[in-house]
């Protein structure tokens, strides 16, 4: 089984100031503990249940290059992108950019994105929820074409684009992994089947609705006969380790759960990630027994 780490907040002591050095001895330290991948929010605002809207948000794609060039082996995504904040084709230059300059190293997250607050704050079109969906479903074909070699153009009720061109092609092969978050039964799923390489449920529904997603997903792949093992099946979560939260054989044991659901690689923050200590202790006493997994 496979761990990653996610960073959803920079407010740290001495903020700002602090945020780039401290962001590069998270990345370095938890790269040195044998994480697998590393992952950023895309969020302008500070979402609610981890902050203030006013606490310090970094973009996400800037971060993720900044961290590209001080790591050297984890794989680096935003978990994950909404499809409203930028044009599917110039997303999709984006995340290539990000797998050339990291050596290879990039997934493509995306979703249909739901925090109309930054939305609205920030001026950004934020339509229906149906809407939404239907201009995330012509992303994934956008990003598909793009990412096939196919220099035409796209048609579609959102997007239109006259040359699908993507010069540099991505470097890992045939493309960055798509990982289309939420839960969504009908068409979250029905799209992670139909155009994703990982899905990214939330850990903290519990076992029985990750044991639901998962059979709703196997449904899907067998309709539209996609091969169901080759979806990675992502989780994510809160880990706080520290006296009077979760222990290590905690973490563990939990991972342990996932797994024997079909979780392929549980993705968790810690509230406590910038202490250093316990990104150490994760590599010291739990990633060497979940990799065994």
């Amino acid at each position: 089984m496979r761990l990653g780490l996610q960073i959803p907040r920079f407010s740290w002591p001495q903020a700002p100031g602090s945020i780039r050095p401290k962001l590069k001895d998270i990345a370095v330290a938890a790269e040195a503990a044998g994480f697998d991948s590393l992952w950023v929010m895309d969020h302008f605002f500070q979402i609610p249940g981890v902050g203030r809207p006013v606490e310090p948000m970094l973009e996400a794609y800037t971060t993720l290059g900044y961290l590209a060039g001080v790591t050297q082996r984890m794989q680096l995504g935003a978990l994950v992108t909404g499809v409203i904040y930028r044009h599917p084709g110039l997303l999709v230059k984006e995340v290539t950019s990000l797998d050339v300059l990291s050596g290879g190293r990039a997934y493509f997250g995306i979703g249909a994105g739901w925090f109309q607050r930054e939305a609205d704050g920030l001026g950004v079109p934020f339509p229906s929820t149906a809407e939404r969906f239907e201009q995330l479903e012509e992303a994934l074909q956008i990003t598909q074409q793009m990412w096939s070699g196919q220099v035409g153009s796209y048609q579609g009720k959102h997007f239109r684009l006259a040359e699908t061109l993507c010069q540099p092609m991505p470097l890992r092969q045939p493309y960055p992994p798509i990982i289309i978050g939420g839960m969504g039964e009908r068409k979250t799923l029905r799209m992670v089947a139909q155009y994703g390489d990982a899905c990214n449920l939330f850990a903290r529904q519990g076992s029985d609705v990750l044991r639901r997603k998962l059979e709703v997903l196997a449904g899907h792949c067998q309709r539209l006969e996609r091969p169901y093992h080759q979806i990675e099946k992502t989780t994510l979560a809160t880990a706080e380790l520290s006296e009077g939260k979760r222990s290590p054989q905690a973490l563990v044991d939990w991972c342990g759960e996932l797994a024997g659901l079909g979780i392929d690689h549980a993705i968790f923050n810690m509230p406590n990630v910038h202490e250093i200590a316990p990104i150490e202790l994760v590599g010291r006493d739990v990633l060497p027994h979940v990799h065994a997994i």
